[in-house]
């Protein structure tokens, strides 16, 4: 009986270590692979003109910002310029 105490005892002890380690490091114990994400596609792209801000032409395509930037994440809007492609039309 006392031997099957010790392996009880040391497997709760290399189980707790274990545990330890794991938060010390502060990474997952098993590590699921996230799905990719599929790039957005676009349907539909709009040609910027001179003083078109990424706000006015997302509201003349009755686009909410959110939605704006989810079809074009590769977008600066700080630094739209003349004849610059944007996505009116797509999915995220």
């Amino acid at each position: 009986m006392a031997i099957l105490n010790n392996k009880a005892a040391l497997l709760v002890l290399v189980l707790s270590i274990f545990v330890i380690i794991t938060i010390a490091e502060s990474r997952p114990v098993f590590h699921v692979a996230a799905k990719p994400k599929a790039p957005p596609a676009c349907d539909t792209v709009f040609g910027v003109r001179k003083g078109d801000t990424c706000f006015d032409i997302a509201q003349n395509f009755k686009l909410s910002t959110p939605e704006f930037d989810s079809i074009n994440p590769n977008i600066n809007c700080a630094a739209l310029f003349v004849g610059q492609w944007v996505c009116v039309d797509g999915t995220a």
